[in-house]
């Protein structure tokens, strides 16, 4: 299934993102799960995890180190 495209991403709180999306969905995504290890585990600072921004297109968000969650992951997961 192709998600739609989203077209806002900003971090709400600690270790969640809210999630607009074209079809006016709005979406909201725990990424706790998620931080652990040397790549994820940046995450885990906060101020870090507030420089989330969509992919061009729409097509997914990333960090600036180049983090990201599979965008099918943050639409049929978030709430």
């Amino acid at each position: 299934m192709l998600q739609p495209k989203i077209l806002e991403v900003k971090p709400i709180d600690k270790y969640n993102i809210r999630l607009k999306y074209e079809t006016g969905e709005i979406k909201t995504f725990d990424v706790k799960p998620y931080i652990e290890g040397d790549w994820f585990g940046e995450l885990a600072d906060e101020s870090y995890f507030k420089t989330v921004k969509v992919i061009p297109g729409g097509i997914g968000i990333e960090w600036l180190n180049g983090q990201d969650i599979a965008p099918h992951e943050l639409y049929e997961l978030g709430n």
